[in-house]
């Protein structure tokens, strides 16, 4: 299944239209949708939103966001929520932290 979003700002406007076509595809029996933000222009915190918003309209199911332009990815990543697109955050691990236990390792 498909939802595209519209151009020029008309996301945000039409944001819980989107988001109750969202969950009216899930319940139809669509075990994953497909977000196209092609038609998104504009990179800035009302594209962030309504991608935050759908998100949580998808309560854990499977949302996958196509034709996202490399300035709202810059932006998602900026304000950290890369995730938003479904996709797995790269992070450093924390400082101080093994990642695996050797024999003979002296502990900390």
């Amino acid at each position: 299944m498909r939802l595209v979003l519209p151009g020029a700002g008309g996301a945000l406007r039409d944001v819980e239209v989107l988001c109750a076509r969202l969950v009216r595809l899930y319940e139809d029996g669509a075990a994953a949708v497909e977000c196209d933000v092609g038609a998104v222009t504009e990179a800035d915190l009302g594209a962030v939103e309504v991608l935050a918003r759908l998100r949580i309209a998808a309560g854990g199911r499977p949302l996958r966001v196509t034709g996202v332009r490399p300035e709202l990815r810059a932006l998602l990543d900026l304000v950290g929520l890369l995730q938003l697109l479904g996709e797995p955050e790269e992070r450093e691990p924390a400082v101080g932290v093994q990642e695996g236990v050797e024999p003979g390792d002296p502990p900390l």
